[in-house]
């Protein structure tokens, strides 16, 4: 059968024949060996019989055992590993020190390639995972890109895949080599899910010289704002009063979307009517109005909440999805908190909204993923995100959809979704954030499920915690153990420290130090792949633990039982398995000192044995008084006195 992975092989086989198997390519032992059972870091291989052998490998193991999820409801079950193409699959391959982005060595890329991700597959299935996640991989716009390759969410065209992604010498198109990465994935029963953008687009994003009415325009000589200021003559975030933006934030509050407050009559100014033709000037695109004057697309800023201080971003726009004389400008009210007004049928640009609803479709259709992540999808007008969900499960009842929402509420059911990022991520550092959430899920619970993990892309990297590598195998432990879906942002188990971009709880003089240049989001960088510090052979033991013992279905609340200790540092609780046994987990989170406690038990039980040490713990009058280093853990079956 002629499937574009069999092309990609055959591909590759002729490449093998004609330029033999001569050992000039660099990789990482991890990619070949996922056990690592040599000691050898990186090794020297022929690039195409690696690639070759790769390809025959996840053949073979797709024979043997794939994972199998079910067709429906299957986001319950997921373990899900997060890619960022580009970057995780970067690697030093002539091994000269850097990272190559404008020669290709030898025909390949250093950079990030689905070709490398396709070699990715089979250390991704060792630890355990069933679905694989994609930060955005559609085209970049240059103007005014960020860092040296620019951001993954500065989308120039959302039908478009990324020719970065490619590999030159196999002399194959972008999609047919994505194609080949989900038909390799599939076949070891892996999911795919892609993260989508809908809401903004570049500032020379490739629809705005056909379809110039799909975005909003500004004078041509208003400058951009420096952060900071409070000149009105200059483009930025509006600039509301102190009593203005007390009575917005009361009327959102209020769900009260009627007669938002508008920005001033100066900043509405600034903007103007839909160019009669758009031309482009050193990559810049430039309309031209009636009148003959020049104009250009604004960019973007943070949109909410009003009074947000940070400077336009340099490379997206916000797409004009209403058209209406009295809002045409970019402020809270018309691109997130769309007001009562403009919030209606008639004033929606019906081909905006069209071409939007038919993207997930198209890729549905035409590579077969299996769910998206919206990014930002609370802030579309619910009527574009009913639609959006619709087409969707048109061509397919079973996709899903994930929110990037930190809350975990009953609404992103209502909205279609099966899972959010949640917030567990930005307090799972915190002892006492940690102890309370265990609490909210064994009296109450959560409506939906949530990404188990200490980091995403935007976050600071668990590693860099205190407590580095134990802190990460530690949250990883109780992660497996309690609700949720269990998430490696890649480079959580190779204990990375090096942030991919500071979204969100980095300090000031981490921002100063991370320019947009040393970002793996925006420019060139590599994983810490041959790192002394991986602990995948840990990650695998508690995934197996967790597969052994748990129902990843069965929310119920009775499930887990937070237990009360005489210390805040320890982490203590009982998770009932499958097989009707309790295990007992206690963990000291103080990443200092060695810490001498007990834990109240329920019931009445006499026996302990710890999986890590191996040691039995007795009990006295239902209570267990010991000690534990920093970071270090105790699990097992708890037996129970009859």
């Amino acid at each position: 059968m002629e499937t574009s992975l069999n092309i990609l092989e055959e591909k590759l086989s002729d490449l093998l024949k004609e330029n033999g198997n001569e050992a000039f390519y660099k990789i990482p032992s991890l990619w070949i060996d996922p056990y690592r059972n040599s000691y050898e870091k990186d090794l020297w291989v022929s690039p195409f019989e690696f690639y070759l052998n790769r390809i025959k490998e996840i053949k073979i193991l797709a024979k043997e055992e794939p994972v199998s999820l079910p067709e429906k409801g299957w986001t319950k079950e997921a373990v899900v590993y997060n890619i960022f193409v580009r970057y995780t699959t970067s690697f030093d391959h002539n091994n000269d020190g850097i990272i190559n982005i404008n020669d290709n060595y030898k025909g390949f890329r250093e950079t990030g390639t689905f070709l490398k991700a396709i070699s990715l597959l089979p250390y991704i299935y060792s630890l355990g995972v069933n679905t694989v996640y994609l930060l955005p991989i559609t085209s970049i716009g240059i103007d005014g890109k960020k860092g040296t390759l620019g951001s993954p969410y500065a989308i120039r065209n959302p039908y478009k895949i990324d020719d970065n992604l490619s590999e030159p010498v196999l002399n194959l198109s972008v999609e047919k080599e994505f194609q080949a990465f989900v038909e390799a994935a599939h076949l070891l029963g892996m999911k795919i899910i892609i993260e989508f953008v809908f809401r903004t687009a570049s500032i020379d994003g490739g629809l705005a010289i056909e379809h110039p009415e799909w975005f909003y325009w500004i004078k041509d000589n208003i400058e951009n704002r420096e952060q900071g200021s409070t000149d009105e003559s200059k483009y930025g975030p509006p600039i509301f009063s102190e009593e203005e933006f007390i009575l917005i934030r009361k009327k959102i509050e209020d769900s009260d979307f009627s007669e938002l407050s508008p920005p001033s009559d100066i900043y509405k100014e600034f903007f103007t009517e839909t160019p009669e033709k758009v031309i482009k000037e050193n990559n810049k695109l430039v309309g031209i109005l009636k009148n003959g004057d020049k104009c250009k697309i604004p960019c973007a800023f943070a949109d909410w909440p009003p009074d947000d201080t940070q400077p336009v971003w340099s490379d997206v726009t916000y797409l004009k999805l209403y058209e209406h004389p009295d809002f045409n400008y970019i402020a809270y009210n018309t691109v997130r908190m769309y007001d009562e007004e403009l919030n209606s049928e008639k004033y929606k640009v019906s081909e905006l909204w069209e071409n939007i609803c038919n993207i997930i479709p198209h890729y549905q259709k035409n590579y077969d993923i299996d769910g998206v992540m919206i990014d930002m999808g609370h802030a579309l007008p619910s009527s574009l995100r009913q639609e959006i969900v619709q087409r969707a499960k048109d061509v397919n009842e079973n996709f899903v959809f994930w929110e990037e929402n930190f809350l975990m509420k009953q609404k992103s059911i209502e909205d279609g979704y099966e899972a959010v990022v949640g917030y567990l991520c930005f307090d799972i550092h915190k002892p006492d954030k940690v102890k309370e959430f265990i609490g909210i899920l064994s009296e109450k619970g959560f409506p939906i499920p949530f990404f188990g993990t200490p980091e995403t892309h935007n976050l600071p990297r668990a590693a860099s915690r205190q407590g580095g590598v134990q802190f990460s195998k530690f949250v990883w432990t109780i992660i497996n153990l309690i609700h949720g879906i269990p998430f490696i942002h890649s480079g959580f188990e190779l204990s990375e420290t090096h942030p991919v971009n500071t979204g969100l709880c980095f300090e000031p003089w981490e921002l100063s130090n991370y320019p947009p240049e040393k970002l793996p989001l925006f420019s060139e960088c590599q994983l810490c792949w041959t790192s002394e510090n991986e602990w995948t052979r840990y990650m695998r033991k508690i995934s197996a633990i967790r597969k052994e013992i748990i129902n990843p279905r069965d929310y119920s609340t009775d499930n887990i039982i937070a237990l009360s200790s005489s210390n805040i540092n320890i982490i203590s609780f009982i998770r009932k398995g499958i097989d009707g046994k309790s295990y007992l987990f206690i963990g000291n989170m103080n990443p200092e000192k060695e810490l001498y406690f007990y834990v109240k038990l329920p019931g009445s039980s006499h026996l302990f044995r710890d999986v890590f040490s191996g040691k039995f713990f007795q009990f006295y009058n239902d209570e267990i008084i010991t000690n534990l280093k920093p970071f270090e853990m105790m699990f097992g079956e708890l037996v129970f006195e009859i």
